[in-house]
């Protein structure tokens, strides 16, 4: 199981136009570890602190609601 590397999380957000940091953690997640797939995603976050709360406020409790903001972000 892969774990979010914070720290390079950190060193990405500066050098994004994105607002969210939901949405950066998105785009950092495609880029960094070349991830596209909706279902590996909610697992990583499910099993992180930082990214379950990021979960949690925007009330995703599944893959296909993690699937269901990444189409809208489009």
């Amino acid at each position: 199981m892969i774990s979010i590397n914070w720290k390079e999380f950190k060193e990405y957000k500066k050098y994004t136009h994105r607002d969210d940091n939901f949405a950066i953690l998105l785009d950092f997640m495609k880029s960094y570890y070349n991830m596209t797939s909706p279902v590996d995603m909610y697992e990583i976050f499910h099993n992180d602190e930082t990214a379950q709360m990021m979960l949690d406020k925007r009330k995703i409790t599944d893959p296909e609601g993690l699937e269901n903001f990444l189409f809208k972000l489009r």
